[in-house]
């Protein structure tokens, strides 16, 4: 055979192509939806995966404040918050997390799925999270994701 044939194409950030996705997270479950999420905005699901390049897509993310927690997690799970003084301490349970921010309580889920270096800060400006069943980015016809 001839060896030719058998380039491996890496992709780069001029070669890459980025869909719009809409998920709709009514009555799902907090983290199997991050983890799905998390791999498309990595990119795992194309065939031009690279590791090292942001080869994933843009994610919307719609009621948020309509997700769900397993077992007792909504009662028992915390989230902290530290001003950065001494005992500036915070926690915080999921369901009063939920009533204030609902935005934030999936954000916080996809964001630690994403690699913790820069390459992971910017596949998260890719994500897009609102509570209600609005959203304003209507003029890139986002396709419907199934979780």
């Amino acid at each position: 055979m001839n060896t030719l044939s058998y380039k491996t194409v890496s992709a780069n950030r001029n070669t890459v192509d980025k869909k719009w996705y809409l998920v709709d997270a009514e009555a799902e479950i907090v983290g199997r939806l991050a983890s799905k999420v998390a791999g498309v905005l990595r990119g795992k699901h194309k065939p031009s995966y690279t590791p090292h390049v942001d080869c994933g897509d843009n994610v919307i993310i719609i009621n948020a404040d309509k997700v769900k927690f397993t077992g007792e997690k909504m009662r028992e799970k915390e989230y902290f918050f530290y001003s950065g003084h001494p005992s500036g301490k915070r926690l915080v349970t999921a369901k009063d997390l939920m009533q204030r921010r609902p935005t934030y309580v999936v954000e916080k889920a996809i964001k630690g799925m994403l690699p913790k270096n820069r390459l992971g800060r910017e596949m998260f400006r890719n994500l897009y999270v609102y509570a209600g069943n609005e959203h304003p980015h209507v003029a890139q016809q986002p396709e419907k994701l199934t979780i």
